[in-house]
């Protein structure tokens, strides 16, 4: 994360628009069809084929990625290309990266508008990329026979339906082509060069969806985050993948390029409102940042994923723009908040828990804090409003004793307390929600302070009576500092009370285990031993004006952690009741659509 700020606004994400490639698959393509001369073919059985051997090669060739061992310790490039590289080694004939780069003599790189790339080789140029970019530039095709005949529309049609049938089941497709034409006509620049194409083939490869993807996209769904999926991919290959990870139920509308471009901003408006998920397939950079600005202007947090120098405007303009830390470009990183190293989806939804954990936590953190004013504030109330009859409970310096020993580390600690069951849960928080709600001052002021307070006025007027204290006599010193030691150790032990009703907002105690935040367990040990030192430390007593406290006082104190903490709990539990029977009165989706 490059600012903690964008943790907490990951919490309160409301839509996440995510790639498909290496972010909701692994990234590891394998060739597993391959479409030669109106005949599919499988790569273990086609090594014999001179057709399907010559595709592997022109494929193979139109790359810039490395195996190992071929002029580098380990693979580099995109998957992709290596999936290609590998495909020819298998099929006996492998393709150097080192004598393919020094051969080459032109290379008209990846256009993310075109979606192709072409490389030149003496008087051979070779195209590879989506089959609806390629095959309007091809003229022919390799039948056979092994000739180049005219490519007529019956044999256009089968390719297409080769490729929605491959689509369908989400392989990623490729048209792989070549030019034979003089050097310098196909260095003349990629509009002229690229024309006159013939088709050589078709190459379908499967990249399968990571396995905690589904269980992420679930956990999202639960949370009331929408996934859109928007990529570069053919539309039915990324309907078919975000089907298989649960994007969009079943029934993925899918938006191409072409159509978002056709789109006015009020028609993407409707079409974000409807509520439902959408691939958006062919899609350009300038596409993802328009589908960001609608989703902005209508109030969403937006979670963007990107790795490309042309996604960055994207990145920059979402609420929490997500790059890619491995097959992603400097340019996207620096523009993002947030780097995956892993380029997992998974990690997004973790992140978003963190971000949910975190707001949490801060507002335990307030709650805690906000509790012990009120058993500070009530003696002091106490002692104005009765005109002095009754002697002022606590002193300065015993208060500073508190704010500034017993209270601190609890509190850090409860900055570090884990995620409580069912965070991923709730329904979704308003971005205009503040840490400090209605909720949180009832809970703060009129439970956990109330019941603190009452226990220590309580444990304040017991020592009085029974030293014989009547109210407007005058009490010895001794009595009195005993009775502001009293009052002292009865807010630290609320405190200890406190600190375990502010360690969940919604579930039980019991849900997290009691002994679960060893950092707590460790700031209470520190309190008890800070208060036990000026309890009864001579040096501390003169400082702080206490006095030593007997085994009935002891006895007397020992069930406020434990009353405070019940009286929250009973809230709490009432609170969880209420939300169980609205929710069985509410409707399910499917009866109310009935």
């Amino acid at each position: 994360m490059k600012r903690l700020s964008a943790v907490e606004t990951l919490g309160s994400t409301t839509v996440i628009c995510t790639d498909k490639t290496g972010t909701l698959t692994e990234n590891r393509m394998r060739v597993t069809h391959l479409w030669v001369a109106g005949r599919q073919r499988e790569p273990a059985t086609a090594g014999g084929d001179r057709l399907c051997r010559e595709l592997a090669v022109a494929a193979a060739t139109c790359t810039t990625a490395h195996l190992p061992g071929d002029g580098a310790p380990a693979a580099g490039g995109d998957p992709t290309e290596l999936a290609l590289l590998r495909l020819a080694a298998g099929l006996g004939v492998p393709v150097s990266g080192n004598s393919r780069d020094s051969a080459r003599s032109v290379l008209y790189a990846f256009d993310p508008r075109s979606k192709r790339m072409s490389t030149v080789t003496g008087g051979r140029l070779h195209v590879k990329g989506a089959p609806e970019s390629v095959l309007p530039l091809c003229t022919r095709y390799l039948d056979g026979s092994g000739r180049f005949s005219t490519l007529t529309g019956s044999v256009r049609h089968e390719v297409g339906a080769a490729v929605d049938a491959w689509a369908a089941t989400g392989l990623r497709v490729l048209a792989v082509a070549q030019r034979i034409a003089e050097p310098d006509l196909l260095a003349a620049g990629r509009e002229a060069a690229e024309r006159e194409l013939t088709l050589l083939g078709l190459v379908a490869m499967v990249d399968p969806p990571r396995e905690a993807v589904p269980a992420a996209v679930s956990a999202a769904h639960r949370a009331g985050i929408r996934v859109h999926v928007i990529t570069g991919d053919y539309g039915p290959t990324a309907a078919e993948i975000a089907a298989q990870v649960g994007i969009g139920d079943g029934r993925q509308r899918v938006v191409t390029g072409a159509e978002l471009e056709q789109m006015g901003d009020a028609d993407l408006d409707r079409l974000l409102a409807g509520g439902q998920e959408i691939v958006f397939a062919r899609s350009s950079p300038e596409g993802k940042l328009r589908i960001c600005e609608a989703l902005r202007s209508e109030g969403h947090i937006v979670a963007m994923t990107g790795d490309g120098v042309n996604d960055a405007p994207a990145l920059r303009r979402a609420d929490i723009g997500i790059a890619m830390g491995r097959s992603g470009t400097d340019v996207a990183r620096e523009a993002a908040t947030m780097v995956l190293t892993d380029d997992n989806f998974a990690t997004i939804v973790r992140a978003v828990e963190a971000g949910r954990r975190v707001y949490d936590n801060v507002r335990k953190f307030v709650l805690y804090i906000f509790a012990h004013a009120v058993p500070e504030v009530v003696p002091f109330l106490i002692f104005a409003l009765s005109g002095g009859a009754v002697p002022l409970p606590l002193t300065v310096l015993q208060i500073l004793a508190i704010d500034l020993g017993t209270e601190t580390l609890p509190a850090l600690a409860l900055g570090r307390e884990r995620a409580e069951p069912g965070l991923m849960d709730r329904p979704l928080r308003s971005p205009k929600a503040g840490v400090i709600d209605a909720r949180l001052l009832l809970r703060a002021w009129g439970v956990l302070g109330v019941a603190s307070a009452v226990l220590v006025t309580a444990g304040f007027l017991w020592v009085l009576w029974r030293a014989g204290w009547q109210p407007g006599i005058d009490m010895p010193d001794p009595v009195y500092a005993q009775a502001t030691t009293m009052t002292f150790a009865g807010i630290v032990a609320c405190q200890i009370g406190t600190a375990f009703a502010a360690r969940t907002d919604h579930a039980s105690l019991r849900s997290i285990g009691v002994f679960s935040n060893p950092l707590l367990l460790g700031g209470i040990a520190f309190e008890l031993a800070f208060t036990a030192a000026v309890i009864y430390l001579p040096p501390l007593q003169a400082v702080f004006g206490t006095a030593a406290l007997g085994v009935a006082e002891l006895l007397f104190l020992t069930p406020f952690p434990l009353l405070v903490w019940g009286a929250d709990e009973i809230f709490r539990a009432r609170a969880r009741r209420r939300g169980a029977d609205v929710t069985k009165e509410e409707p399910s989706c499917e009866s109310a659509t009935s």
